[in-house]
C-alpha cells in the first residue's frame, strides 16, 4: 500500500495527459461492466466530466501507483444543489479488479465522509453492479441498507415485433390525446410546463429510499440541456397531451451519442396517475420506437433502467422484448455509521 498515492482530480484543471490516465482506468472498468460496448474516446471522457450542469457538484479523487503513475482506483462524491434532498450525497468508489481486497476502498472512504460532514449530508447513497460483487460486499461491511433493487434491461432491435408497435398505436386513444416530439432542446415557451411534466417521475417506485420528491426549475432544465449539447448527446422527448385541456399527460425520452452509434439509452417514461390505464405508456413507447427505426436505423440495442418493483413499466418493456442485462442495487448508509466504521469523530 505504501506504493499508492491518493490525489484530487479536478476536471477543469487537469491536462490531456492526466485525462489520458483517467480514461484508461475508466475504460478498464467499462470493459468489466459493459463488455460489448466500445471504449470511450479521450474526448468523450473529457466532455462528460467537464460539461456537467452547474447544479451538479462533483468532486473526484484518484489513486496512482507511484512507480508507473497508473490510476488503479477512483472515488467521487456528487451533490445536487437543489432545494430538495439536502440530506443526501451520492458517492462512488471503483478499484481495478487486480487491486481489490487490499483496503484501497477503505482508504478512500474518509475523503467521502469528510465531504459529507462538511456539507452536512447525513445519508450517503451509492450503486453496486452485479458484474462487480466486491461493491456489494463492501456495502455490507458498512452495514448499509438496501434502498432499491433495479435492472438494466436491454432490447435487441432485431427482435422487435413491428406488428406489436403498430397495434399499440392503432389502439391508442387518439380522439382524446395527441403526441408531440421535441428533438433536442425543450421549447422555451413550454419550459415551465415541462418542469411540471417531468415531476410525474416522482410517482415511480422508491421502495426504501429515503428521498423526497424532486422539483426541477426551468433554469435547471436549461442548464441540463446545455450540458447535453456540450457532451454531444442528443435527446428526443415524446409527450402526450390531452386535447380538451392541453394538459401534458406523460412523456418518454431517449438519448443517443454518435460515439456509440449502435446504442441508444431509454430515459424516463411516465404517465400521470389520472391518465393511466388508457394505453398512453404503450403509445408513447411504440411511437418512439417507430421513429428510432426510421431515423436511426444503425441503432442495434436499447438499454433502460427499471426498478424491480416497477411492475407496470416492466410489463410494457417485457412485451416489447426487453430482457434483463444486469442487476444493480442502490444502497444508503448514515454518515454516523460510516464514521463509526472508520473510527472517525463527528465534530
Amino acid at each position: 500500500m505504501e506504493t499508492l498515492h491518493i490525489e484530487s482530480f479536478d476536471p477543469q484543471q487537469a491536462n490531456q495527459h492526466e485525462f489520458m490516465a483517467l480514461n484508461a482506468f475508466e475504460n478498464r472498468l467499462r470493459a468489466e461492466q459493459w463488455p460489448e460496448d466500445a471504449p470511450f474516446t479521450l474526448e468523450r471522457t473529457m466532455r462528460e466530466l467537464r460539461e456537467l450542469p452547474p447544479f451538479i457538484d462533483l468532486q473526484l479523487w484518484i489513486v496512482r501507483q507511484s512507480q508507473t503513475s497508473e490510476i488503479v482506483a477512483r472515488a467521487s462524491t456528487t451533490i445536487l444543489r437543489t432545494e430538495q434532498n439536502k440530506h443526501l450525497m451520492s458517492f462512488d468508489i471503483a478499484v481495478l479488479a487486480e487491486m481489490r481486497r487490499q483496503g484501497i476502498a477503505k482508504r478512500l472512504l474518509p475523503l467521502v465522509a469528510e465531504r459529507a460532514k462538511k456539507e452536512r449530508r447525513r445519508i450517503l447513497q451509492t450503486h453496486t453492479d452485479s458484474a462487480i460483487p466486491a461493491g456489494e460486499a463492501f456495502m455490507k461491511r458498512l452495514s448499509a441498507r438496501m434502498g432499491i433493487a433495479s435492472h438494466t434491461n436491454q432490447l435487441d432491435l432485431a427482435q422487435l415485433d413491428p406488428n406489436l408497435i403498430r397495434q399499440w398505436q392503432e389502439r391508442a386513444p387518439q380522439a382524446e390525446f395527441e403526441l408531440g416530439l421535441w428533438e433536442g432542446t425543450y421549447p422555451q415557451e413550454e419550459i415551465e410546463s415541462v418542469a411540471k411534466l417531468i415531476e410525474v417521475m416522482n410517482t415511480e417506485p422508491r421502495d426504501n429510499l429515503e428521498m423526497e420528491d424532486w422539483h426541477w426549475s426551468p433554469e435547471q432544465l436549461r442548464e441540463w440541456q446545455a450540458s447535453l449539447k456540450q457532451r454531444k448527446t442528443e435527446q428526443w422527448t415524446m409527450y402526450a397531451r390531452e386535447r380538451a385541456t392541453r394538459q401534458f399527460a406523460g412523456y418518454t425520452e431517449v438519448f443517443w451519442n454518435p460515439q456509440q452509434p449502435e446504442l441508444l439509452q431509454q430515459g424516463d417514461t411516465g404517465v400521470f396517475p389520472k391518465y393511466r390505464n388508457r394505453g398512453l405508456g404503450r403509445w408513447l413507447k411504440a411511437a418512439m420506437l417507430e421513429k428510432i427505426l426510421k431515423d436511426r436505423p444503425y441503432v442495434k440495442r436499447i438499454r433502460t433502467g427499471n426498478a424491480d418493483s416497477n411492475a407496470a413499466m416492466l410489463k410494457i418493456n417485457h412485451e416489447l422484448g426487453f430482457r434483463p442485462y444486469k442487476s444493480w442495487n442502490t444502497w444508503q448508509v448514515e454518515l454516523d455509521r460510516v464514521l463509526e466504521y472508520l473510527g472517525m469523530r463527528r465534530e
